[in-house]
């Protein structure tokens, strides 16, 4: 891994973070390459990282072994299309962190028969805690799925999918997970101070609670509902608080948000993959 050329279509921040956690996991910076459009951006890759920068695509991919592609949406289908004839040629791993784009339609836009695997990460990927699934097509070898998931492992937890359909799934529960923490980090807080407890307070209550119950969830081989069992007393406060989450009905309210959530993007690969 610490050998191959590693280009990056895109220099945003999901491609920053990995560029931090490959150099942290001993990358040589000289194997890294960045490729954008925004000059100001590659300026700061350029002085943090020292990677090599570029505002050609073509030019970035030249010689390497994997390409990142890590473009908006909407620039996918266009990037794709510049860099088809240049790949076919060199043959690289293509890694694609685009969102909502499935591994048959980038395949078709690049036009020959490409290795590509297909990631889904989420956004504490930007502080080395991520959530990262991923799915390989037929085309990619065992090597090639090492090299993956040693890239994507950079910036957190790497999970392999056999089914590419299960990435709407995964959009829904992982992709968009963290804001469902942070709305109910939101509604604590304030709730906390509508119970009179000062907005620094409530504040650092309910993230050092957010963190520390995660914590005890990750490091504990028991599962979340035995975890909540155990800290809900009979006839305690905790269990009247969850008695009313369950009258109100918390329980659905989660499944049928998910459930749209997985629709949409579902929806959103359909309308892509037309594009």
């Amino acid at each position: 891994m610490s050998e191959a050329t590693i280009a990056f279509i895109g220099g945003g921040n999901m491609a920053r973070s990995l560029v931090g956690g490959l150099i942290a996991d001993g990358v040589s910076a000289q194997r890294l390459r960045v490729a954008d459009v925004n000059t100001d951006a590659l300026e700061r890759l350029r002085a943090q990282y020292g990677v090599a920068t570029f505002v050609d695509n073509t030019a970035a991919v030249h010689g390497a072994q994997v390409v990142l592609i890590a473009v908006k949406p909407q620039a996918a289908r266009a990037v794709a299309i510049e860099l088809g004839a240049a790949l076919e040629r060199q043959r690289p791993l293509i890694i694609s962190i685009v969102a909502g784009l499935r591994s048959a339609d980038l395949a078709r836009w690049l036009g020959y028969d490409v290795a590509i695997v297909r990631t889904m990460p989420n956004t504490p990927a930007l502080v080395q805690s991520g959530a990262t699934a991923l799915h390989a097509n037929l085309a990619v070898n065992a090597t090639q799925r090492e090299q993956a998931e040693s890239i994507l492992r950079a910036v957190g937890l790497t999970l392999w999918l056999d089914n590419e359909e299960q990435m709407n799934a995964v959009t829904a529960l992982s992709g968009s997970g963290p804001a469902y923490f942070f709305l109910v980090m939101e509604l604590m807080q304030r709730a906390g101070c509508e119970l009179g407890l000062p907005p620094e307070t409530a504040r650092l209550l309910t993230l050092q609670t957010a963190f520390g119950a995660a914590k005890m969830a990750l490091e504990s081989p028991e599962d979340a509902a035995t975890l909540r069992q155990r800290v809900t007393s009979p006839g305690g406060t905790t269990e009247q608080a969850l008695k009313l989450f369950a009258e109100r009905g918390l329980e659905q309210i989660f499944s049928d948000a998910l459930a749209a959530a997985s629709r949409r993007a579902q929806e959103l690969a359909d309308q892509l993959g037309r594009s």
